[in-house]
């Protein structure tokens, strides 16, 4: 028995010296994993699953953890009349008490209840999705078509697996999925659930599948939805659009599709935030005689008023003008504009001459800051 196995320890990627709170968590990460409620007529990850329940049903358990530590497999194998049954009888990967319900009560419902019917209605699996948006779009919301694959039902048989519609009810489980199994532990029997294995917990049979699903009653096909994109969405934000997701399993409701949204560049603005960012170039001259200037804003041109004397990097604040709050679309942020004063460049002669001219004029109230950078300067120097 023993050669066969792997070391306990190994299957929960663990440790010797990991504590019981690290084997807890180890195995219900990796059983959720394997689990065949999310691995339907998956062999391996049955076996797995299985493994998992073995390994964890030893070392969570004080006593036979010291005896596995010193003896190996033989201080927990019947049949070395040391232990306690670990290798005793897990094909049904049942056997393990109120361990699964306290473990995954919460995940499966209250105690494992799909465990017990695993063909109950079940709620299809969310599904990803993305779409690329302009500026605007992202600011004021729109529709568009996402384009993704998903799971559905077979329309060539229905969603039933059956090339001819003939389904039969498994007789061995009578169509739960799951049948009692019995195991003698330290001399008890101990009764449990296990995967039906004429129907591999179906519940049904099919002698005459799909070739089309090849009797799984669903194929992935692509799908398009057209779906609204809420106002003031940014990127690399969700939104939901309900039921259109995976087909649900045994009659259940189709689950969700999450469809993440890029933003594609604007020419002219930027964002922080709820805030729209707007760097406009002006000329010297009109920074330092002021101008009334055309700019753009989400909601189509206004003017704006340059002072005299305005400086590079100079904000102006448009209140409201911004992008509305994704959950409030009634709340805007504003548009905040940085004026940059360009310094011209290739200068004919005569405009030489002339700038050359101009800079011989200004005294210290034009250029204050000029003057006191060079005034801190000297003293610095002194």
């Amino acid at each position: 028995m023993a050669e066969n196995k792997r070391d306990y320890y190994e299957v929960l990627g663990l440790g010797k010296g990991a504590s019981p709170e690290a084997i807890k968590k180890a195995y219900r990460k990796l059983a959720l994993q394997y689990h065949p409620d999310r691995n339907p007529d998956n062999k391996e990850a049955e076996e797995k699953f299985k493994e998992l329940g073995e390994a964890y049903e030893v070392l969570s358990n004080e006593e036979k953890r010291a005896r596995y530590d010193q003896f190996g497999f033989a201080g927990v194998d019947p049949n070395y009349g040391a232990g306690a049954g670990a290798g005793a009888g897990f094909g049904g990967f049942g056997g393990f008490g109120d361990m699964f319900g306290d473990i995954f009560g919460d995940f499966f419902g209250g105690g494992g209840s799909s465990r017990r019917n695993r063909n109950a209605p079940r709620r299809g699996e969310d599904v990803g999705a993305r779409v690329e948006i302009t500026f605007e779009e992202a600011a004021f919301g729109t529709e568009k078509e996402v384009s993704y694959h998903r799971v559905e039902n077979c329309s060539e048989c229905h969603g039933s697996g059956s090339a001819d519609g003939q389904v039969e009810t498994c007789s061995r489980c009578n169509g739960s999925g799951q049948v009692y199994v019995t195991q003698n532990m330290l001399g008890m029997a101990i009764q449990s659930t296990a995967t039906c294995p004429q129907c591999n917990g179906r519940g049904k049979i099919i002698k005459n599948p799909c070739n089309t699903c090849r009797g799984k009653a669903k194929v992935r096909k692509k799908h398009t939805v057209r779906a609204k994109v809420p106002a003031g969405i940014d990127t690399g934000m969700q939104f939901r659009v309900r039921n259109e997701g995976n087909a649900g399993i045994n009659g259940g409701p189709n689950g969700d599709v999450l469809v993440e949204v890029s933003i594609r560049r604007h020419p002219i603005f930027q964002r922080n935030g709820m805030d729209v960012i707007c760097e406009i170039p002006i000329t010297f001259t009109q920074a330092a005689l002021g101008a009334e200037l055309e700019i753009p804003t989400l909601d189509g041109k206004t003017t704006l008023t340059i002072p005299e004397g305005t400086q590079t990097g100079k904000e102006f604040v448009l209140s409201g003008k911004g992008i509305p709050n994704v959950h409030n679309p009634a709340r805007r942020g504003n548009q905040r504009i940085y004026v940059v004063v360009e310094t011209p460049t290739k200068l004919t002669k005569e405009q030489k001459e002339l700038l050359m001219k101009l800079d011989g004029t200004w005294d210290a109230k034009a250029t204050p800051k000029r003057k006191k950078f060079f005034d801190t300067l000297k003293d610095f120097f002194d």
